[in-house]
């Protein structure tokens, strides 16, 4: 598939350390995912692993969204941040982060434990009682843990209300 430019490119977002600072600032992302000619959108929670360039998310280790991925494990995923609409000007704020990608599911228990730290570091501001309470032997062995490993990033900022 080629590869396209922005079309409007002050629009585009190329500063690296704004692109993690969004990926760090928000708490889901959206994963595009193809069954067969068929789409499918899932949105997650997610941790970002800087050093590996991945992301982690966890589910239920059976369902669609596995099966799914299990088939064909290419996705396409986005971070939105939604900075508001401004009334009367017809203008929305927003900042992107879009990325391809290749979904695995992590079978090793131990990464399986860091993912779920990673992911309470994420969306918890006290991370510690959390971790104590949800992250135990049990949860380990029980979910699943996808990690993408992203292949291309690109961002786009809209107008700020």
């Amino acid at each position: 598939m080629p590869r396209y430019h922005q079309r409007r490119p002050v629009q585009n977002l190329a500063d690296p350390q704004e692109l993690r600072a969004i990926i760090r600032r928000n708490q889901h992302l959206t994963l595009a995912m193809s069954d067969g000619d068929e789409p499918y959108l899932c949105t997650v929670n997610y941790a970002y692993d800087e050093a590996a360039r991945a992301f982690f998310f966890h589910c239920a280790p059976k369902g669609k969204k596995v099966a799914i991925l299990r088939s064909n494990p290419v996705v396409w995923g986005q971070i939105l941040e939604d900075l508001g609409y401004r009334a009367g000007h017809c203008l929305h704020g927003y900042r992107t982060v879009q990325f391809r990608g290749t979904v695995a599911f992590v079978d090793d228990l131990a990464e399986r434990r860091r993912a779920l730290h990673l992911m309470i570091d994420q969306l918890e501001s006290e991370p510690g009682e959390a971790k104590a309470r949800f992250v135990t032997r049990r949860s380990v062995r029980s979910v699943a843990i996808g990690r993408v490993d992203v292949e291309h990033f690109s961002a786009k900022v809209g107008k700020e209300p």
